[in-house]
């Protein structure tokens, strides 16, 4: 799965928060990040209200997106080098903080990088993804790689390229193999295919 670094540049207005999650969700729910989803808005919300708040309204800024390694990396850039986000005891009576407070009880790490001409304020989360560009491991999947491979393995007989590693094009070809090799199976015992696919199909949005 390709996930390729992204930013968007914005305008440090409240009104801009709501808009800048749903462009979050969508784009985590496209890399298959759902289990960080909920964490991430949480920290695109207070570090850009942490913009709004200390910075000034109206600062233009940017939002950057991207995998460190296995870690979902947010990044917020501004102009002001000088405003540096401060982590505050959660049970201080201090108004200011605890925006950053949340970031670091949500993040596995963050921090500030001061560049000459802006200010880069950054979280990463872990994820369960295997890989930058993998995907998240789990009995489902571990399970549909067995299959995968015991096609992998059959494929050379047949006449196929067999590529030295599971590529994505090479991968669901073998998917459709699979799945209408398994219609076959079911129409030759009497099922009913499309409910068969209907179910799974409910069971996989479920």
């Amino acid at each position: 799965m390709s996930r390729k670094p992204w930013n968007l540049a914005f305008t440090a207005d409240p009104e801009e928060v709501a808009a800048l999650r749903r462009v979050m969700r969508l784009q985590l729910g496209g890399w298959g990040l759902h289990d960080v989803t909920e964490g991430a808005l949480l920290c695109v919300s207070e570090l850009v209200s942490n913009v709004i708040t200390h910075v000034g309204p109206g600062t233009p800024a940017t939002l950057a997106v991207s995998m460190n390694g296995t870690h979902l990396r947010i990044e917020v850039h501004d102009p002001d080098t000088r405003a540096l986000p401060t982590l505050v005891d959660a049970t201080s009576d201090s108004e200011g903080g605890r925006g950053v407070a949340l970031v670091d009880a949500v993040a596995d790490r963050w921090g500030v990088l001061l560049q000459p001409d802006r200010k880069v304020t950054w979280c990463e989360l872990a994820t369960g993804v295997t890989a930058p560009n993998g995907h998240v491991s789990g009995a489902c999947v571990t399970r549909a790689e067995a299959t995968l491979a015991l096609y992998a393995t059959v494929a050379e007989p047949l006449g196929m390229t067999r590529p030295t590693e599971l590529t994505t094009r090479f991968a669901e070809e073998r998917v459709i193999d699979v799945i209408t090799d398994f219609l076959y199976w079911l129409r030759a015992h009497g099922c009913d295919a499309d409910d068969v696919l209907d179910r799974a199909q409910a069971r996989l949005e479920a």
